[in-house]
């Protein structure tokens, strides 16, 4: 198996993040020069948390290697894994617009999305299920379900079934 690394850049949510953020910055600067600091504080933080979201969410990149499912969002401070052991199947599917971008709880279970609808849903053996955005759906599938194939024959080479006794 092949390991699999993919960035997937949410230009929409970067450009929206970060747009919002300089027009709050500026116009707390502006309140700051015509009133007090103490009054422009207020949009000052929201400029900075703004700046923030978009340096954490601005991309999404997965990581396949033989044992893990890795994500990371923007810089890397938010991450995600999962062991290829604990996945049960993994499915093509296609998000509702509203369920958004960002880290969120929906009714099909977690979702990790930066851009766009298509996503690859992880069911793990426990249940849960996880959805992951992708730009690169058939690929991030291909990629998983070989690593998944490739954990149960080394499963089934390491333990193999009791030989009939004759």
């Amino acid at each position: 198996m092949n390991e699999y690394e993919h960035t997937q850049t949410g230009t929409l949510l970067r450009t929206l993040l970060r747009g919002f953020a300089l027009i709050s910055g500026g116009s707390g600067v502006l309140t700051a020069f015509k009133s007090t600091f103490r009054r422009a504080l207020p949009v000052l933080v929201a400029s900075l948390v703004l700046a923030g979201c978009a340096f954490l969410f601005d991309s999404l990149t997965v990581k396949v290697s033989r044992t893990y499912i890795s994500l990371k969002f923007g810089i890397g401070i938010i991450r995600k894994r999962f062991a290829i052991v604990e996945v049960k199947n993994a499915a093509i599917v296609q998000n509702r617009w509203h369920d958004g971008w960002g880290i969120r709880l929906t009714p099909h279970g977690w979702l990790y999305n930066v851009s766009g609808l298509d996503a690859v849903e992880i069911q793990l053996k426990n249940g849960r299920k996880y959805r992951v955005g992708t730009d690169e759906p058939g690929e991030l599938l291909s990629v998983i379900e070989s690593a998944i194939l490739e954990q149960s024959d080394k499963k089934d080479v390491e333990n193999p079934p009791d030989a009939a006794v004759k």
